[in-house]
């Protein structure tokens, strides 16, 4: 694990659906502080997935334009020449890869379910292997430090997958039908699900459950049901800024990277779903 930061000293740049109702969070929960965050369109980050691109945040398709790449220069998003190859207007999702330098964006919903992914490398996107099952609002997490990805909001299914250098295989199905829950890859090759609408019951979860050694267990729960959130890895702990009932989640891990606490933090000042996420300073656009 990294050097521990202490949640006082963690910033977080959250930006919802409309930009102009941004704000940075103080890891402890102490306070939140408004932040100014300029873009071509106030509802520029709806639906749009995000993952840093050489340590910059990106984000990709969403509501106002489902091909559109940009990224964010100082406290303005600025679109880029490249565009991605497949229309992703909601239910796709991206993900930091090969430490860092790339973006993979995979799956969305338009006129079809999409299985489709793409590489993006921080001047243009291309093609990658696209997954066996679609996966509308399954997400993209590190398992054994590889891209994974479980459930689907549309195709009623539990499977999950990994992406590998020959293309995705399958991982042990999950117990539920599950979907617009959070993943968090862990150093230790781990990977957690946190929240979830779940299908059959029609209702949405509070468990924490970690994929390890290819076996899934429920190690914890949130305060609140929680879903259609955005999480975030720092340090020792996980950042889970979620829709259901804007809570706010920090889970505390120890040195062996296992669960130890799980807090409620704060709330976001409305219902925000998948807020753009961004670990920065104290005083970022402020």
């Amino acid at each position: 694990m990294t050097k521990v930061i202490e949640p006082s000293d963690v910033f977080i740049l959250v930006i919802p659906e409309y930009v102009s109702r941004s704000y940075l969070k103080i890891g402890d929960g102490s306070s939140r502080i408004s932040a100014t965050i300029n873009a071509p369109k106030n509802n520029y980050a709806w639906d749009a997935a995000h993952a840093l691109v050489k340590g910059q945040l990106h984000i990709f398709g969403g509501a106002s334009d489902s091909y559109k790449i940009a990224r964010l220069d100082g406290c303005s998003f600025n679109e880029l020449p490249a565009r991605l190859n497949d229309e992703r207007k909601w239910g796709h999702a991206a993900l930091s890869v090969e430490n860092g330098q790339k973006a993979l964006v995979c799956f969305g919903k338009y006129d079809d379910f999409r299985k489709s992914c793409e590489i993006f490398d921080g001047s243009s996107s291309a093609p990658t292997f696209a997954a066996e099952w679609t996966h509308v609002h399954g997400a993209l997490g590190l398992y054994k430090h590889q891209p994974a990805t479980v459930g689907c909001s549309y195709t009623n299914h539990q499977k999950a997958e990994t992406l590998l250098s020959t293309g995705w295989t399958a991982l042990p199905d999950f117990f539920l039908k599950i979907y617009s829950h959070g993943l968090v890859g862990l150093d230790n090759g781990a990977m957690l699900l946190l929240g979830g609408y779940v299908r059959k019951s029609d209702s949405v979860q509070t468990g924490i459950w970690e994929l390890k050694e290819d076996q899934w267990s429920r190690i914890g729960e949130l305060s609140k049901p929680a879903d259609s959130g955005s999480a975030i890895y720092i340090s020792s702990s996980v950042y889970y800024f979620e829709y259901a009932n804007s809570a706010i989640h920090r889970l505390d891990l120890d040195e062996n990277e296992e669960l130890e606490a799980v807090e409620e933090i704060g709330r976001h000042p409305g219902r925000f779903g998948l807020p753009v996420l961004f670990q920065t300073d104290n005083d970022y656009c402020t």
